[in-house]
């Protein structure tokens, strides 16, 4: 199972709308996809037409007292199940604290969704706490949404610094533009800016429209409300480049553990 974080320190850059659709593409290509919404406001729960489990708060799924499957709610798309937001989860960093080994409890609860599910997707809530930490350190890939906006741009460099302070070379993280106004100067400069400083960036730019802004209303991903409107297509766009950048990158894994074991063989026969 790979695991997908969809995250940013700010509020209010896309992260929700990118994860429901991101988790509707994944599914409908095959793939068995959970959308965990980690966010106490339920923003991703209400887009698919769930609704809160009065069994799901956060102290007791820590405590060991609720298991995630159990919890697991049909969508009604296929192959995408969602695990619902809970209000508790507000207050899921101070259970976290609470436990042993508090930077590990989001990998290890994910252990039981690893046979049953291909893709697991977190759309994680917005700041800076213990739940970014457990979220980062269980994470295959993190996706950020950013705003061309200088504070953004800052958010991101203190969170490539944190990530190479604790040595997760392994961790793909997937920066790109969201909310676009290509007819705004400072949207221009910034993007120039940012695409020669960060390499990583994808090339992918989600524009500011209020197409997208409608997904809350149809309450339903928009490639599959309306997969043929220039918004889908656009999230259509972004997932192919997830896809191949993450294929790049297991590729360069796999050759660089190639090398390890080359150079760990004694020589062969003159």
């Amino acid at each position: 199972m790979r695991i997908y974080a969809i995250s940013n320190i700010k509020g209010g850059v896309g992260k929700t709308t990118t994860a429901v659709n991101l988790a509707y593409l994944s599914a409908a290509a095959g793939a068995a996809t959970l959308l965990w919404d980690l966010d106490s406001q339920g923003g991703a729960t209400y887009a698919l037409c769930g609704e809160p489990h009065e069994h799901a708060s956060a102290k007791k799924l820590l405590a060991g007292k609720r298991e995630l499957p159990e919890l697991v709610l049909a969508t009604g798309f296929p192959g995408l199940d969602l695990l619902p937001a809970d209000f508790s989860y507000r207050n899921f960093a101070v259970h976290l604290a609470a436990r042993r080994h508090p930077t590990e409890r989001l990998l290890k609860m994910s252990r039981s969704l690893r046979e049953i599910y291909a893709a697991l997707f977190l759309d994680c809530p917005a700041g800076i706490s213990l739940l970014s930490e457990n979220v980062l350190r269980a994470a295959d890939v993190v996706i950020v949404p950013l705003v061309p906006t200088p504070l953004s741009l800052r958010m991101l460099r203190q969170l490539l610094e944190f990530i190479a302070r604790e040595g997760w070379s392994d961790l793909l993280l997937l920066p790109f533009f969201s909310m676009v106004d290509r007819r705004r100067a400072l949207h221009q400069q910034l993007i120039t800016s940012a695409r020669a400083e960060f390499p990583q960036m994808l090339a992918t730019e989600v524009p500011n429209w209020s197409e997208i802004e409608r997904m809350s209303v149809r309450r339903a991903p928009l490639v599959a409300s309306a997969p043929r409107s220039p918004a889908a297509l656009i999230y259509q766009q972004l997932w192919r480049e997830i896809r191949t950048r993450i294929g790049e990158s297991d590729g360069e894994r796999t050759s660089l553990r190639m090398r390890a074991v080359l150079k760990e063989l004694p020589p062969g026969p003159p």
